[in-house]
């Protein structure tokens, strides 16, 4: 424990400024917490499950004020809402005992961290799918249009979000956000991030209550998350009414990416010859896909003023 300390006070300045900058994502894109949290903690040399159950108490605190800027603003559709808490909360209040079922210490640092690999690729290539289908026009463009909701679906939604939130701490704005695209495409880009924060408070809540009572917490690595990350959430909220979130998208799914096949062990020069060609590539096949689908950008940037790529 002494030598978790001496290593937080070493790399406290780092910490405070990466919870801010995550912090600015939450809120901005109502994704990024645990995604990009939990392996940054990893990074700096924090075991898994540590890394784990303090995101989740600090992303408790994080969401709840970017939830609160979006409530106040009137975007979240608390239909949605009531479902899929409905369904994530049970099996996220469960994270924290699987966890525990993974074997010894050293056997769950290693498999927690395998997991998080894994799960950080699931949302690398749904968040890629969100962007796609945020580009051809699929997502609802409209605060005030109507939503058939779809019951069981929501609720299941929720149910594997939960699970995954609960072990890994990752997908409450990720994996959760594109399959309420794929169930409810009316739903605004905005009303889309402000009903998965606003989901996503109890959620975090129950997954962070599991941990904490069989891992408990570490307050080295609670308090600068929660210092650094509660601002960048209240300013990534608040710029989310002028800013783009497409303008970081393309980043995000990068990082997460290259993130989650780091987690899986893959060899070094084989992760940066990926992110090298992702960082070329990237922007070329996104150009030659928005070229291909321009018509529909044309006809959505005529029609609704609100929208942007």
């Amino acid at each position: 424990m002494s030598e978790l300390f001496d290593l937080l006070g070493q790399q406290l300045p780092g910490l405070l400024a990466v919870s801010f900058l995550v912090g600015i994502v939450v809120g901005l894109t109502g994704m990024g917490g645990g995604a990009l949290m939990t392996p940054a903690l990893i990074f700096f040399g924090i075991p898994p499950t540590t890394a784990v159950a303090n995101d989740l108490v600090a992303a408790a605190v994080n969401k709840s004020v970017g939830a609160a800027v979006h409530k106040r603003s009137g975007s979240p559709d608390l239909r949605l809402v009531r479902l899929l808490v409905i369904g994530s909360v049970p099996p996220a209040l469960a994270g924290g005992w699987i966890v525990s079922l993974l074997g010894t210490d050293e056997a769950q640092q290693k498999n927690l961290k395998l997991i998080i690999g894994i799960t950080l690729l699931i949302a690398a290539l749904t968040y890629a799918g969100r962007m796609y289908l945020d580009l051809t026009g699929a997502i609802g463009r409209r605060q005030g249009a109507s939503i058939e909701i779809r019951t069981v679906p929501t609720i299941l939604v929720g149910a594997i979000g939960g699970l995954m939130v609960g072990i890994t701490s990752v997908g409450s704005g990720s994996i959760i956000m594109v399959a309420l695209v794929m169930l409810h495409p009316a739903l605004s880009a905005r009303r889309l991030v402000g009903t998965d924060l606003v989901q996503a408070v109890p959620l975090v809540f129950a997954a962070a209550l599991s941990h904490v009572l069989i891992q408990g917490v570490d307050w080295g690595v609670l308090v600068p998350l929660i210092v650094g990350g509660t601002p960048g959430t209240f300013l990534g909220a608040r710029l989310s009414r002028v800013v783009a979130p497409s303008v970081i998208r393309g980043g995000i799914v990068i990082v997460l990416t290259l993130t989650g096949l780091t987690m899986l062990k893959t060899p070094p020069a084989v992760v940066g010859a990926i992110g090298c060609a992702a960082v070329i590539l990237c922007p070329v096949v996104w150009t030659l896909v928005r070229r291909r689908h321009e018509h529909h950008v044309q006809r959505i940037l005529e029609t609704d003023e609100s929208y942007t790529i």
